[in-house]
């Protein structure tokens, strides 16, 4: 009942801010200072939602585990700078670029590993999933296949399609990707998981 419940709590940290976002987004009050360009006026005021509320769920995480789990932080750290230049210089592109920087940092380091016969994919999940090196290996090579579709797919959306359209795409087509993903990889769970009583 635990796992279900981490599981949930989980679920709503991670997805919770995005949803968060794009409300902010869809229901921001804007003043007349916006008028030429009333969509960077909604996507600063969401920014201005999204900063605290993903430092919260950050600490809500490290409350309920005693640890800061690397990715959300990491995450959260571009947030934060990448945010706050959104706001500071009332410019929608840095926050736009954001998935893009966050999706090719996690794949870069992810590729890296691969080049010192690592799979730091392992590092940060293999203590929940006991599965066979080989594998980590080959879901560590598809994820970072998948980090960096995602961040030229991101780049493509926000420089191509207009504000709106980039909201409901980073809210609602990234996670369907992602899950789409973890979906599909169900044979390499199924032929590399360790079953805990071989231990």
């Amino acid at each position: 009942m635990t796992n279900g419940n981490n599981s949930i709590s989980k679920f709503f940290l991670e997805f919770g801010p995005v949803v968060i976002f794009f409300l902010s987004y869809k229901y921001a009050p804007i003043g007349p200072e916006f008028g030429d360009n009333p969509d960077l006026g909604k996507i600063i005021f969401a920014t201005k939602i999204f900063i605290p509320i993903i430092l919260i769920s950050l600490l809500i995480g490290w409350v309920q585990t005693k640890e800061l789990a690397k990715m959300p932080l990491m995450t959260a750290l571009v947030v934060l700078v990448f945010g706050g230049l959104t706001i500071w210089l009332q410019n929608d592109t840095f926050i736009k670029m954001k998935p893009t920087i966050v999706y090719l940092s996690f794949g870069s380091i992810l590729a890296f590993g691969l080049t010192r016969n690592k799979s730091y994919l392992k590092s940060l999940m293999g203590s929940a999933l006991l599965m066979a090196d080989e594998g980590w290996f080959i879901l560590t090579k598809r994820f970072v296949f998948l980090f960096v579709s995602m961040a030229i797919i991101n780049e493509l959306v926000w420089r191509l399609m207009s504000t709106n359209d980039w909201i409901t795409f980073k809210t609602f087509l990234l996670p369907g990707v992602t899950f789409l993903f973890l979906f599909f990889q169900y044979p390499i769970f199924r032929d590399y998981l360790i079953d805990r009583k071989d231990d």
